[in-house]
């Protein structure tokens, strides 16, 4: 799979993993479509574990979570196991999903075309539960601090789960989302915000109309999810399609 982008120092931390890596993306404000210069590097995706670790006593380490220093900007590495992110995507895990489809693709192949093949058809209408829990928490961290930032995730969480609901598909730049839902406001805030620091505030004049709106979103991503036509579960031939491709990766992996 060809690589969406060339910052090879950043290839070069995920090298450094301590065990093969499955994929890996860049994730948050990049993926998000909103990154100020001072935007920490968020890394997601997954690695494979030896044979030995999953057969044997050695205490396993589903979940590597690493930290570098780039020059006062902090890189976090978190990738899990594929066995565990393959459950976390079965079970409606809708930051999984997104990872899957980041267009940031750091480390990738063809086994991971597949896995993105199959992640389509995990897609379900309860996916919608994510992204309200999302735009909630994150509207709650704005009315707290202020931060444009935050206020950009509460309308990132509502749009993504509303294009999500309608369409079936995985869109989270915000950016891209304004255009789509003629909010050309929005792209006003993302070109503040990345022309600003994460730690820049909104004009407290404009709180109230934002309140309003996104509470409305969220309304209106609850409504969507009533009436999504998506799925229930995921394809009654997901979970057997994706043991097949653990089982290969492990044991190719040996």
């Amino acid at each position: 799979m060809q690589k969406s982008y060339d910052f090879g120092w950043l290839e070069r931390q995920v090298d450094e993993h301590p065990y093969p890596i499955f994929f890996a993306v860049l994730s948050g404000a990049h993926m998000y479509g909103f990154p100020s210069g001072d935007s920490d590097y968020d890394v997601r995706g997954a690695h494979v574990l030896p044979l030995e670790d999953v057969v044997g006593l050695r205490a396993r380490r589903d979940t590597v979570d690493v930290m570098h220093d780039l020059e006062g900007r902090e890189l976090d590495v978190v990738t899990h196991d594929l066995k565990k992110f393959i459950e976390l995507l079965l079970n409606k895990n809708a930051m999984v999903l997104e990872q899957v489809f980041s267009p940031h693709l750091i480390e990738g192949g063809d086994a991971f075309d597949e896995l993105k093949e199959i992640a389509g058809d995990c897609i379900t209408r309860h996916h919608a539960h994510h992204y309200l829990g999302f735009a909630r928490s994150r509207w709650e961290g704005f009315e707290e601090s202020r931060r444009l930032k935050a206020l950009l995730y509460a309308y990132r969480g509502c749009f993504s789960g509303i294009h999500l609901m309608r369409t079936g598909e995985v869109e989270t730049d915000l950016t891209t989302l304004a255009a789509k839902y003629n909010r050309p406001d929005l792209l006003d805030l993302i070109e503040a915000k990345q022309a600003g620091t994460e730690k820049m505030q909104l004009d407290p004049s404009s709180i109230d109309k934002h309140r309003d709106y996104v509470l409305e979103l969220i309304e209106r991503l609850e409504k969507e999810h009533e009436a999504s036509e998506l799925r229930e579960t995921p394809e009654a031939d997901a979970k057997e399609r994706l043991h097949d491709l653990l089982v290969r990766v492990r044991l190719q992996a040996r």
